[in-house]
């Protein structure tokens, strides 16, 4: 399975006032527009929705539509976000949402990870494979 590594950077971030807030929690939208740069060559929006507790717990779900290219194949396509923190555990999925392909790249599927380097640089690591 081929793997696509990019450095992304956050063009924007919108965070919404909380649409609710529990005693020690809160629920907020956010729109994020991000730039890739690497073997994925692209332009993304997402929208999250999340979860933060006083207590330092956290959680989210998001849809992001990647538009650009992948090793030189263009086209988009859409991956799902979810993810929780609780002190030093976290858990996350970024699966590529089946059938959401577009151009070069509609038979895409596979799955994401971020990393985080010691400079603080992001990078997507997407597993891939274009049936």
């Amino acid at each position: 399975m081929p793997i696509a590594v990019s450095s992304f950077i956050l063009d924007s971030f919108d965070e919404e006032p909380p649409f609710v807030e529990d005693p020690g929690v809160q629920y907020t939208r956010i729109r994020i527009a991000k730039t890739f740069r690497g073997d994925i060559e692209a332009q993304s929006t997402v929208e999250m929705l999340s979860v933060r507790a006083e207590n330092g717990g956290a959680g989210y779900v998001a849809v992001e539509r990647i538009s650009g290219s992948v090793h030189g194949r263009s086209g988009s396509f859409a991956v799902l976000h979810a993810g929780t923190m609780a002190g030093e555990s976290q858990w996350a999925r970024w699966p590529v949402v089946p059938g959401s392909g577009t151009g070069e790249l509609a038979r895409i599927s596979g799955e994401g990870r971020i990393e985080i380097a010691h400079d603080g640089t992001h990078q997507l690591h997407l597993d891939y494979e274009l049936s």
